[in-house]
Formats: structure tokens, C-alpha cells, sequence
């Protein structure tokens, strides 16, 4: 277990020393009535349209930044979304990256990987396989290991999207956050502590944050269904766990069809294309899992757009 502290002053910090390497992404506002929703007013934080395309790359830049790269250079596993990001900044700061995907990645995620030139292996069928292979090259080369979730630097580096979102949108009551190992939840629920509502929202086929909290621990899950290449690490992080037990409000299971039907809505109505990980947040308020009050200010995170296009109109 890590002795850095994840909290609010750390992470500031943090946000100090990445702030010339990441974009501050955009933050749309609408009406709940725009969805057919009751919520006063409704705001997307589009990190989609973060470096490398999704959240991840705040937290690589924040392992790359913070820690001591051996010149054999850095290694990490990843679903897709991860191993882009470490990719980029691995190429941003000119260090050697090797990254670890299971085959169920995505064609979008593995072409971005290889176009930002790090050393790409895709093997074995889920993340966990990916990992496994990732730490057997590590202990053979003595690579710096980048976790996807479950390191301090990790979560800290996430929590900086927290930091901007709160100078965004301070008059916000709720946000609703994707879950997969939960690096994204943890660091933004650090960044909070329960100053707001934390809603976590993940795939009735990879519940990796229910089922640890059911438990009491961190537990394995099941590792499936269309967000299977971001949101299903098998289990939630050990680092996280505790965050999310003190700072998480609640955690929200949708299904795969609405998350589908999140996609849809994105583009019918934002015209913008996310990929099913970054589109579960909205699909706890469509599918009505999440019923906001008339008063309250709901954010929707949409984490990611890694994905390749889709025509929804034919």
C-alpha cells in the first residue's frame, strides 16, 4: 500500500505540476428538460476531449511527472483508454513506454496506442491477463510500473479532474461518475469529500464497486458486457475501496442497452460521440435509476471518446 497521501492538498499540488500538459476540457450546461428530465439545470464535463481522448492521461502524466523513470522507460496494462494515455505522455516526455491490452480492446484504442509509438502487446482475453503479462515484464526489466487505477499517483492524478470541475461548476450538487477500477471515482471523491453527492454509475455486467461494497473489500466481479474494454478490471482498486466507502454516495447499475441508448442520446441531442464507458454516467439518469430533484444541479462526466465512429443517423 502506497504512504501518499490522496486528499484534497496533494492533489492541488498535483494539478500544479500537470496543469502545462493536460487541457482543461469543456463544460456544456443545458436543462433537465433538454433529456426529459426533471433536474434543474444538467452539465456534461466533456473530458472526451481530454489528450489522448478520455480522463486517463491526467493520471499518466502524473506518474511520469512525479516518479523516478528508470531508462528502460515505463510499462502499464490497460483495457485501451490507459494505455493511451501513458502512450502519450510517454511520447510527450520522450521516455519508452510498453503497454499491455487484452484483445477485447477496441480497434480505436489500439490504433491510438501505436500511433503515439509506444511498444504495444495485445494479448489473452480481459484486462486481468493484460496485467498479468505486464507485471512479468516489469519484474524482468525493471520497467516503472503505471497502474490504470489503483496506484496514489494514479488517483491523484485523477483527482485534478475533481479540482476543475468544482472551479467549473461550483454550484453543483451532483455528480455522476463512471466506474471501473475506480481510480476516476476515487480521486475525484478525495477532491470532494462529501461536499457534494458522488454517485457512481457502472455496467450490470462488470459491477466491481457494488460487489466491493457489498463485501466490505474489494472483491472479484463479473468482467463483461459493451463497456467490457474500460469498465470491467475484475476488481476494484485496494486504494480506492476506502475512499469510495467514506466518500461515494451511491453506486448505480445500468445495462447495456442503456448504455447504448446514452450513446445515442450524446449524439441526438449533443452530437457528440462517446464511448460506452464514458456515456454510463447518463445512462443512470435516462434509464431513471437516477432521479435528481427538481432543485438539484446534476454534472454528467463523460470520460472518454475512444471509440470509433458511428453513424447514428442511418
Amino acid at each position: 500500500m502506497s504512504d501518499i497521501s490522496v486528499d484534497p492538498a496533494r492533489i492541488r499540488e498535483v494539478e500544479r505540476t500537470i496543469r502545462p500538459y493536460i487541457r482543461e476540457t469543456p463544460v456544456i450546461e443545458t436543462t433537465g428538460a433538454d433529456f426529459g428530465l426533471s433536474a434543474r439545470r444538467l452539465a456534461f464535463k466533456f473530458e472526451l476531449m481530454q489528450h489522448a481522448g478520455s480522463f486517463k492521461t491526467r493520471g499518466a502524466f502524473t506518474n511520469l511527472l512525479t516518479r523516478q523513470c528508470p531508462s528502460v522507460g515505463v510499462a502499464a496494462a490497460s483495457g485501451g483508454n490507459h494505455g493511451a494515455a501513458v502512450a502519450y505522455a510517454a511520447m510527450q516526455l520522450k521516455v519508452p513506454a510498453k503497454i499491455f491490452v487484452p484483445a477485447i480492446s477496441s480497434p480505436a484504442k489500439i490504433a491510438r496506442i501505436r500511433s503515439y509509438g509506444a511498444d504495444l502487446t495485445v494479448g489473452g482475453k480481459l484486462y486481468s491477463d493484460a496485467l498479468r503479462a505486464c507485471e512479468s515484464w516489469i519484474a524482468e526489466t525493471g520497467a516503472l510500473s503505471v497502474h490504470a487505477f489503483d496506484q496514489a499517483e494514479t488517483l491523484l492524478g485523477q483527482g485534478t479532474l475533481g479540482l476543475e470541475i468544482e472551479q467549473q461548476l461550483p454550484e453543483l450538487d451532483t455528480l455522476l461518475v463512471e466506474v471501473g477500477g475506480g481510480g476516476l471515482i476515487g480521486g475525484i471523491a478525495a477532491w470532494y469529500q462529501s461536499r457534494i453527492k458522488i454517485i457512481g454509475v457502472e455496467p450490470e455486467a462488470a459491477p466491481t464497486l457494488t460487489r466491493a461494497l457489498e463485501a466490505g473489500k474489494p472483491v472479484d466481479a463479473e468482467a463483461g458486457g459493451i463497456a467490457a474494454d474500460s469498465l470491467a478490471p475484475q476488481r476494484v482498486g485496494e486504494l480506492v475501496y476506502p475512499i469510495a466507502r467514506a466518500h461515494v454516495h451511491r453506486v448505480i447499475l445500468v445495462s447495456d442497452d442503456d448504455i447504448r441508448t446514452s450513446q445515442r442520446t450524446l449524439w441526438d441531442k449533443l452530437r457528440v460521440v462517446a464511448e460506452p464507458g464514458g456515456a454510463a454516467g447518463l445512462a443512470a439518469l435516462l434509464s431513471g435509476r437516477y432521479k435528481p430533484e427538481s432543485n438539484e444541479v446534476v454534472g454528467v462526466l463523460v470520460s472518454g471518446g475512444n471509440t470509433v465512429a458511428v453513424d447514428f443517423d442511418r
